[in-house]
């Protein structure tokens, strides 16, 4: 018991001193979710760089000090880092931080009772009896909405668990190709049913080749529904085309009608960097932004700096087809 009493006297100290050099909470815009009309920090945690980190004590700091610096939106995954990312995550979001955030979790599997499995192991890892939004991981395949959308499928699974209370919101998740995703959403039509977000690539690279900010967006904000955008620095792959800087990323990102951007954290320095560029955000004008375009286009147009779309370095149910189920 003295050791688990030193432990969590360290990380508390901890918190404390991190709290105190990157300020407080209250200064972090809130945008709404879609139509869900949940209020979310414009700023997002990204879940697989917290299992990034070389102890739990340091992803709990950083999570920790995100959130008491108003940051509520939680971003994590069933096979992040083999579940350290959730586990992690479960165990910051103890003495009293659940009831703080909005938390977020996306499952691989495509039939009901692998995805109900993950469902439970995601709940039990984040150490909570509910999620505020599930969203399907990695929808990447042409043939991935009809598979989760089938007989027997996982959207039978996720619909049982929000019926059970286990999940409030539903979305799906992609970032390989735009015309995925808007067959996920014509899918889910001829269903009758509705997802409440979509999160896909949004940064300064993805308007000039194979865009969702230009055909996906458009048709995600006339149906009201929450748009997360991922991978605003592409994994830091963005920054090697030395066209940019990261905090021109974060801020081109934030200007689209996004909900949240959700960014990778994995150290403080990092979190710092996302909170600055929140905290004095300013809604880049369309002169700003066709600069910033203009800068990269001549990088972006081959899809070299986002391998998400062009490789399948990113696509960790191409490696691990057995999540799907």
């Amino acid at each position: 018991m003295k050791d688990r009493r030193e432990f969590l006297g360290t990380v508390a100290a901890g918190l404390t001193a991190a709290s105190n050099a990157l300020g407080q909470t209250g200064d972090i815009p809130r945008r709404k979710l879609g139509r869900t009309g949940e209020s979310v920090s414009c700023i997002g945690l990204g879940g697989s760089h917290i299992g990034n980190p070389k102890d739990v004590q340091t992803s709990i700091k950083i999570i920790r000090t995100a959130i008491d610096s108003g940051i509520n939106f939680m971003d994590n995954c069933w096979d992040y880092h083999d579940g350290r990312s959730e586990d992690w995550m479960g165990q910051a979001l103890a003495d009293g931080y659940r009831q703080k955030v909005f938390l977020m979790t996306k499952i691989d599997g495509h039939d009901r009772k692998t995805a109900a499995k993950q469902i439970d192991e995601s709940l039990k890892r984040l150490r909570t009896d509910h999620l505020d939004l599930l969203q399907m991981h990695e929808v990447i395949r042409p043939t991935d909405p009809e598979k989760i959308f089938a007989k027997g499928g996982a959207i039978e699974a996720l619909m049982e668990a929000r019926k059970a209370g286990k999940i409030r919101y539903v979305g799906f998740t992609g970032h390989k190709d735009p015309h995925i995703h808007l067959s996920m959403l014509k899918t889910a039509k001829a269903h009758n049913f509705q997802f409440d977000t979509a999160q896909m690539p949004l940064n300064v690279m993805d308007a000039h080749f194979n865009s969702f900010e230009k055909l996906v967006v458009p048709e995600l904000v006339k149906a009201n529904m929450g748009v997360l955008g991922m991978k605003p620095i592409g994994g830091g792959i963005i920054l090697k085309s030395n066209t940019v800087s990261a905090e021109e990323c974060l801020r081109y990102a934030l200007s689209l009608p996004t909900s949240v951007v959700i960014n990778g954290c994995d150290s403080l320095e990092r979190l710092e960097q996302a909170l600055r560029v929140a905290r004095s955000f300013k809604k880049l004008d369309q002169a700003q932004m066709n600069q910033l375009l203009a800068k990269t286009r001549p990088a972006a147009e081959k899809g070299e700096f986002e391998l998400y779309k062009t490789s399948e370095r990113f696509d960790g149910t191409v490696r691990n087809p057995q999540w799907l189920g």
